[in-house]
């Protein structure tokens, strides 16, 4: 671990990419922030700049999705701008990252979609997980996946993943 001469806390960002997407920022014990990607690029932008600025940001994880099959041309199209800006928005900022697909990180939460009657379904489950890891937080649909990603950089980069899961 390397000597934080600016005493800043190191914290872990968690960046869902859809349009009703999120980024999160964690300490590993507590949310500090949340953003909703429905805010315009300065607003995503000037969160990153103010945590970039407040923070000592360890690494920051990225949701790797790709288009599904039976979805639009229109919404791929934008579901792959919003992955794109938010990608180079991390970029821009000199912020470490790496990229999980679904799969893999909520392989680690025993959270695949698997099992469930609907999205909705699924969707909820994954905010109840995320509720109880931050019980004092307000978890909504739009920012469960940023936390649960937030949380997950957090357990990844401090060993505490358990890869047998």
């Amino acid at each position: 671990m390397e000597f934080n001469l600016e005493n800043k806390e190191q914290v872990y960002i968690g960046i869902d990419v859809g349009g009703s997407g999120a980024i999160a920022i964690t300490n590993g014990r507590e949310i500090l922030n949340v953003i909703t990607n429905d805010n315009t690029d300065a607003d995503l932008s000037e969160f990153i700049q103010e945590a970039k600025d407040r923070y000592d940001i360890v690494k920051c994880m990225i949701e790797n999705v790709h288009s599904m099959p039976k979805q639009g041309v229109s919404s791929s199209f934008k579901f792959g701008e919003s992955k794109g800006f938010l990608r180079g928005l991390i970029v821009a900022h000199k912020i470490p990252f790496e990229e999980a697909s679904p799969q893999k990180w909520m392989k680690h939460y025993g959270l695949s979609g698997k099992g469930f009657d609907s999205k909705t379904e699924h969707k909820n489950n994954l905010k109840n997980y995320a509720q109880r890891l931050y019980p004092n937080m307000k978890i909504t649909l739009k920012t469960a996946d940023a936390i649960l990603l937030a949380h997950y950089s957090f357990l990844i980069n401090n060993n505490l993943y358990n890869n047998e899961r």
